[in-house]
């Protein structure tokens, strides 16, 4: 399938769930309005709030926010959870000390820890960012370490048979091997990392598109609910497309599938 035609089949997808959606909540069927505009809004009502908030510039301070604290959980709790999945994985005797730590804290309800984070950082940024660490580094961290612990034995075999030390091993063998975990998980992270942002917005914030959303359902605005959860989405989808822009620059060694059936 090309580019053009799996683009053209996405557009496909989204339009014909905008148009029934908007139907359904315009048009009777059966003499009852499916979704009622009270509960749901419609999609026209949506689409003219998002481009109120552009154009009057309401958006920007609350979008530039949410922004900068998802950005800066997305690189730390990545950053922790490759550096952290790495040693684990190079040191069986510390994951094993650990390993009931790690999981019993990647247990912990996030939304019972963002209250802890607003009473240690305050109503700031860094109370979102650290919301938004703990959903991003254990995504990562358990990626990256099963990724290094995947490595074949024949592979760790052959190049120690070659003469390699560990700086070489790690360079050629178990940071190759990582990469696609790792990338994998990142996408995954980029939601996680605006959920976190947002969630601590939503508990107490004084801008930020979390707080936008939390206002609009303060005074029943279906559509400006529906608007920041677009923009939200849209912003997701961008992040995303910069992370497979590096994954496609790092992962360049990579067979394609049609390069590797050939």
């Amino acid at each position: 399938m090309s580019r053009l035609t799996l683009l053209a089949l996405q557009v496909l997808v989204a339009v014909v769930v905008l148009v029934l959606w908007q139907l359904f909540s315009t048009v009777p069927v059966f003499g009852k309005i499916l979704l009622p505009p009270f509960f749901f809004s419609n999609p026209v009502d949506v689409f003219s709030q998002i481009v109120k908030w552009f154009s009057t510039g309401v958006i920007w301070k609350h979008l530039a926010i949410t922004l900068w604290e998802s950005i800066l959980a997305f690189v730390i709790g990545s950053a922790g959870g490759i550096v952290v999945g790495f040693w684990f994985a190079r040191q069986p005797r510390t994951a094993a000390v650990f390993d009931p730590y790690v999981k019993m804290v990647n247990a912990l309800p996030r939304v019972v820890l963002a209250p802890i984070f607003a009473l240690w950082f305050g109503l700031g940024v860094w109370s979102k960012v650290a919301l938004g660490v703990t959903l991003v580094f254990f995504i990562v961290f358990f990626n990256v370490y099963q990724g290094v612990k995947e490595v074949s034995t024949t592979v760790l075999d052959n190049a120690r048979m070659l003469g390699m030390n560990e700086r070489q091993l790690m360079r050629h063998v178990y940071w190759p091997s990582a990469l696609s975990w790792m990338f994998s998980s990142l996408h995954t992270s980029v939601g996680f990392a605006v959920v976190g942002a947002v969630v601590g917005e939503y508990l107490g914030a004084a801008a930020g598109l979390g707080y936008l959303i939390q206002q609009a359902e303060g005074v029943f605005d279906v559509a400006g609910v529906f608007a920041g959860m677009f923009v939200l989405s849209a912003f997701v989808i961008l992040i995303d497309m910069g992370v497979t822009v590096v994954e496609k620059r790092l992962l360049v060694w990579r067979p394609t599938v049609g390069s590797a059936r050939q």
